[in-house]
């Protein structure tokens, strides 16, 4: 077990803690995909949702603020895909209307905590 010393700076950041939460529900729809023999659409959601928690990560480690605020655009950006497949997966109807709200919304919140703490970043 590792010390309370050995924290890294992203694991107090709200939005980091918001990101990993969606993206763990979008592993488990990425599963339910896979159970469907769907693999592309799979791999693209584990992949873009991971997308969102580990550009905030990578981002806390820069040496500048400036650096820190392109790293979390990439991460709002991850949002934006996520939300466009969740889109398209229920208009396709291999999704309920139901999860496509929750994730939407999630991703929503996500993308206004991300775009607010970034301004906080450049004030």
């Amino acid at each position: 077990m590792r010390s309370r010393e050995t924290k890294f700076r992203f694991e107090d950041l709200e939005i980091w803690k918001r990101s990993v939460k969606i993206a763990r529900k979008l592993f488990a729809l990425a599963q339910y995909f896979e159970d469907k023999k769907l693999y592309r659409f799979a791999d693209q959601l584990r992949g873009a949702g991971l997308s969102m928690p580990n550009n905030i990560a990578e981002g806390s480690g820069s040496n500048s603020k400036r650096e820190f605020v392109q790293f979390l655009n990439i991460a709002r950006r991850s949002t934006f895909e996520n939300a466009s497949m969740i889109m398209v997966f229920a208009k396709d109807q291999l999704i309920e209307d139901a999860t496509k709200e929750e994730l939407v919304s999630d991703l929503y919140e996500l993308c206004r905590m991300i775009t607010g703490f970034a301004k906080s970043l450049n004030s």
